[in-house]
């Protein structure tokens, strides 16, 4: 984001991973920009669920693989408990129909783990500007740009 795009008040964030060093390693890359706070984590998808509705933040970074309820079953109810929060989806899993399932859910972002020290940061500044994101090897794969305003 541009200085001039940097808004009055800081984006709250909700980091959800059942790795903390992954969470631990995308907390501190989110840190290096003044106009986002870290709200809370969570370590799994009831957790998660609990969390969005309690502190209603304005981006949830959700993994699929997590204990208890995984990310698929998290979105759909914070998306109830939370309508306002935009959720990215950061995860390893690649598959077309999970990918789908999750944008279909109304996720405005997927990121693939494996390119988010490059995707991160960008994933983020667009769906904080009202545009979908998802990392270049699943948009180029299974994605046309009629179904993925913005590609990566």
């Amino acid at each position: 984001m541009a200085k001039a795009d940097i808004p009055k008040s800081p984006v709250r964030i909700l980091v959800v991973d059942d790795f903390e060093p992954w969470r631990q390693h995308i907390c501190s890359t989110l840190k290096t920009r003044q106009e986002f706070q870290m709200v809370g984590e969570a370590s799994d998808g009831l957790e998660a669920v609990h969390k969005a509705e309690v502190l209603k933040p304005d981006l949830i970074l959700l993994d699929i693989g997590l204990p208890n309820l995984n990310g698929i079953e998290a979105a759909r109810q914070i998306r109830k408990l939370s309508p306002e929060s935009k959720i990215i989806f950061v995860s390893q899993e690649s598959s077309l129909d999970v990918v789908q399932k999750a944008l279909n859910l109304g996720a405005r972002g997927y990121v693939a783990k494996t390119r988010a020290t490059t995707d991160l940061l960008a994933a983020v500044e667009a769906v904080l500007e009202g545009r979908q994101f998802v990392s270049a090897g699943l948009s180029g794969q299974y994605f046309t740009d009629a179904k993925v305003p913005h590609r990566r």
